[in-house]
């Protein structure tokens, strides 16, 4: 069994957090948690039993009551993530006990909470995924929403979820290029590359490429690090950078060479984007 894992800390002000700039707020304390690491990548054969630890910690002035439990979730081929209670076909949350299922967490504390994975002895060569979902047990604010005329007090809890990924008898990433284009995102003129996955488990690429406006401005063309499961194709943008790591916006054509890496290969490119 091996383990690739980065580490993560948010709060409900980052990107996977609910919403500490809501109109309409109420007493409760802020979901102050981060979470560590953000994602487990792992590998196992069948009869395995795999152990792994979360790492929590409140960074937050009150104690933090918190919800643990697993998630079915899937990702579009345009990067939409959706979350379910109930097992999806083919789930293999059944194969996964948590240590505990809610905890209190007083303020300025880590605790640390083990999950495992049971491998059933005849599990085909696939990629188990599932999340484990950090969720406060009481709501942090409340949002206020007009229907009819009346006004609806709804109740926010703050989310974190860490994504499990178990590569099952030798199951891996077949990724492959497709296009290098050009596209546009937010009203941007943005590079993206079209990569297949034809492989049984997920992929992600990681770099960029050294680029050079029509202006002779020098960039950065940073590729999206999200996954790309088996069976989808995704578009991924290069998002450009100027060297001092600023947010750019090139004039096109713009000429990017360089290499973008994954887990078992990498594209070496030298593409101009017009």
């Amino acid at each position: 069994m091996t383990i690739r894992a980065n580490r993560f800390i948010l709060s409900t002000v980052g990107v996977l957090s609910l919403m500490s700039t809501l109109s309409t707020l109420s007493h409760a304390a802020p979901f102050e948690v981060a979470v560590s690491p953000s994602r487990f990548e792992l590998d196992a054969k069948n009869s395995a039993r795999v152990g792994q630890t979360l790492q929590l910690q409140n960074l937050g002035k009150q104690t933090a009551n918190l919800k643990i439990r697993t998630l079915d979730w899937t990702f579009s081929d345009k990067g939409d993530i959706n979350y379910y209670e109930a097992l999806v076909a083919n789930s293999c949350r059944p194969w996964v006990t948590l240590e505990r299922n809610s905890i209190a967490l007083p303020a300025q504390t880590k605790r640390s909470i083990r999950f495992q994975i049971d491998v059933p002895p005849k599990a085909p060569m696939t990629e188990c995924r599932f999340m484990i979902a950090i969720e406060g047990a009481d709501p942090t604010h409340n949002t206020t929403l007009e229907a009819n005329g009346a006004n609806l007090s709804i109740p926010v809890s703050g989310r974190i979820a860490v994504a499990v990924y178990v590569a099952l008898n030798g199951a891996q990433p077949q990724l492959t290029l497709q296009k290098l284009a050009i596209t546009n995102i937010n009203g941007q003129r943005t590079p993206i590359i079209i990569v297949q996955n034809k492989g049984g488990a997920h992929g992600r690429l990681e770099g960029s490429l050294n680029a050079t406006d029509a202006a002779g401005q020098a960039y950065e063309l940073v590729v999206e690090n999200t996954p790309i499961l088996p069976n989808q194709t995704r578009q991924l943008p290069l998002t450009p950078r100027m060297v001092n790591g600023k947010a750019a916006a090139p004039k096109f054509p713009v000429k990017g060479k360089g290499q973008l890496d994954w887990a078992k290969g990498s594209f070496k490119l030298n593409a101009e984007f017009k």
